[in-house]
């Protein structure tokens, strides 16, 4: 035979709020967390709560949580039901708490009985509210990196639209403010130093005006200043003899840097054009 008093020190050391309920909803018995719950909670009857039929109560508490506790008791006291669980809120004025409602058939050899428990499940909820605050607030910061990113992207095609027009303009400038008087000292009466030099400012400032200029800088670190001379030159059409004449150099002096420029570019096969490539360069 069960020890009644193990029994009871069971149902008074669970957490949940218990009552046994008799065919009629009637509570028969509680345990120490109801009595407790309803002495908080300003419970008007006696706090173990016995002989008042809960049923009743849910029917009167005019909200949709009770009347839904009271079809689940209800279906369960009857038989339809071997367990009914249903969450729902009971907030106090100083706090929001959330229960859940379990409600269970109980086995007996006589009338039907229910056990009906509440168990307080507000740190759930309120962790599972944390949860979707975060995803939230991790949703908008992804927006506002993805619209970082956006206007970062649209800042650097700003900025490449910039360099392009500025480069543009130099060319335009050199063409019209420079290269009409270099041409005119062409036709001067000059020895072959001082037109050797005259190409060389013509060829430098090609350097400066063109595009080619910026990848041919990133380049420095690569070429000797005589093979950047050559480079520029060779793109610019000039044969070794013409590129000789204006270097002051020999060709053969021309070819031999040539040859170091190709492979300082990586340029071992020997069918890739060395000015198709340089014009490659932007």
């Amino acid at each position: 035979m069960q020890d009644p008093g193990l029994y009871k020190t069971i149902m008074d050391s669970l957490s949940a709020q218990i009552a046994i309920l008799d065919e009629s909803g009637t509570i028969i018995e509680t345990n120490k967390s109801w009595q407790e719950f309803g002495l908080a909670n300003g419970l008007a009857v006696p706090s173990d709560s016995v002989g008042l039929n809960y049923l009743k109560v849910c029917d009167r508490s005019g909200d949709e949580s009770g009347e839904l506790a009271a079809i689940g008791i209800r279906r369960v006291l009857s038989g339809e039901l071997q367990a009914f669980n249903m969450q729902y809120p009971c907030h106090a004025p100083a706090e929001q708490r959330w229960f859940v409602l379990r409600v269970v058939r109980l086995r007996t050899a006589g009338k039907p009985q229910a056990v009906v428990s509440h168990e307080n499940i507000t740190p759930v909820i309120q962790a599972q509210e944390d949860l979707k605050k975060k995803e939230t607030e991790l949703s908008q910061q992804k927006k506002m990196l993805e619209d970082s990113n956006i206007a970062l992207k649209v800042l650097l095609e700003h900025r490449e639209q910039d360099r392009v027009r500025l480069e543009e303009n130099v060319l335009a400038n050199v063409r019209k403010l420079v290269t009409p008087y270099l041409e005119k000292l062409r036709f001067q009466n000059m020895d072959a130093r001082n037109r050797n030099l005259v190409e060389i400012i013509a060829s430098r400032l090609a350097e400066i005006a063109s595009p080619f200029l910026n990848r041919l800088t990133d380049m420095h670190r690569l070429l000797t200043p005589k093979e950047i001379d050559v480079a520029v030159l060779v793109r610019e059409g000039r044969t070794s003899k013409e590129i000789a004449d204006l270097l002051n150099i020999s060709a053969s002096g021309v070819d031999f840097h040539r040859k170091k420029i190709r492979k300082k570019l990586g340029l071992a096969n020997e069918k890739t054009n060395l000015r198709s490539y340089l014009l490659s360069l932007r």
